[in-house]
């Protein structure tokens, strides 16, 4: 048995997988052999969903049937609009209010006592969790605010779906359009820590809600999903600031500040999916007549790319992107969420398969032979 050790599992490999493959020197992605600027061009959400659980894309009959299959499990129980209610007014931040959500829908699903391994039982959770999320972040995000929730439109597609229960008004053509290539993008993603967390327990045949409540805790951490966050932080303070980008980013850098959005722990180049959001940023900029937070950008990436040799990962853009569309900043990370959860589930049923407890060692670096004082002489 090796003693090598890995920090952070690094370069280590733990599962075989057929969902995705990242190539890090070259900036590619690929979900099930499509690469990911094909899929985010030519497919929807629904039909990427459709691709990781089933291995194939839909035809239009198929598509039709999982779409209808999807729309009609949005509707929340009674039960969890009151969670979501206690945790709005409790003013719960927006990550840890899905964590519980999620949990808690295991109480009204129907197929909550069935095997954890069964392929079937678990689609059919997988789809409602999918479907119920995005109701659940909109519901939650209104009643903070003091407003009411919005019904789930059975008739608009996941993506636009949302926009329309978040603003009340269905979106228009190019905003559901972004949205829905955003999810795209964020389905899937290797084995990062939060699909690596869904895995692991999932290896102790803890049930697909479990897994994924433990997959949406790993996600919260500002490691690993909060830095789109930190990324529209950072342009309206450098947009208030009043200073030209590569000035306040120069200074910030001497002042010991981290810029976010910039590097990847697999990426040795531009993130694929950057390149994409990009276009998606200047083009709601240029619908909306206001071209700022793309110009900023776009001058940080020029110069950290130019004289700090990193590059952009899918954070960087997707933070503007989300802001000209209007959505709250402190809900960027649960959207990640609401679109990963369908390469969760992809990996946890994997997981499932062909299962084997996950358990690594530590090397152990303590003292040995110690004795114990009795305790009236410590």
């Amino acid at each position: 048995m090796s003693e090598e050790l890995k920090k952070g599992l690094e370069g280590v490999l733990v599962a075989e997988s057929s969902l995705s493959e990242i190539d890090g020197d070259e900036g590619e992605l690929i979900y099930r052999g499509y690469s990911i600027d094909d899929l985010a061009h030519n497919t929807s959400y629904e039909e990427v969903l459709h691709l990781l659980w089933h291995d194939e894309l839909p035809d239009a009959e198929a598509l039709a049937e999982f779409k209808a299959s999807m729309a009609k499990e949005r509707h929340l129980d009674a039960g969890i609009h009151r969670l979501i209610e206690d945790l709005a007014e409790a003013d719960e931040e927006p990550m840890a209010a899905l964590r519980t959500i999620v949990s808690n829908l295991s109480a009204y699903d129907p197929a909550t006592d069935e095997d954890p391994t069964d392929v079937d039982a678990n689609l059919e959770k997988g789809r409602r969790i999918t479907a119920k999320m995005p109701t659940a972040l909109a519901a939650f995000a209104r009643l903070r605010d003091g407003e009411e929730p919005v019904e789930p439109h059975d008739e608009l597609d996941h993506a636009a779906n949302f926009l329309y229960m978040l603003n009340g008004e269905e979106p228009d053509e190019v905003l559901a359009e972004t949205f829905d290539m955003a999810l795209v993008l964020h389905a899937d993603h290797g084995l990062n820590a939060s699909t690596f967390a869904a895995m692991v327990t999932a290896s102790t045949l803890a049930d697909l809600h479990a897994s994924l409540t433990s997959a949406i805790g790993a996600l919260s951490g500002s490691l690993h999903g909060g830095a789109n966050q930190d990324v529209m932080a950072m342009l309206k303070e450098l947009d208030e600031s009043g200073k030209e980008p590569v000035a306040w980013v120069e200074a910030a850098i001497e002042g010991g500040r981290r810029i976010p959005g910039f590097g990847h722990r697999v990426y040795n180049v531009k993130d694929p999916r950057a390149y994409i959001l990009g276009d998606r940023s200047k083009a709601l900029g240029e619908a909306a007549g206001e071209m700022k937070w793309y110009d900023y950008s776009t001058a940080i990436e020029a110069y950290m790319s130019d004289e700090k040799g990193i590059a952009p990962n899918v954070d960087f853009y997707s933070a503007s992107m989300y802001y000209q569309m209007g959505i709250p900043i402190d809900i960027y990370t649960p959207i990640f969420a609401m679109s990963r959860v369908g390469g969760w589930i992809a990996h946890v049923l994997e997981q499932y398969d062909d299962n084997r407890l996950i358990r690594p060692r530590a090397r152990y670096v303590g003292e040995h032979d110690r004795a114990v004082t009795p305790l009236d002489e410590r």
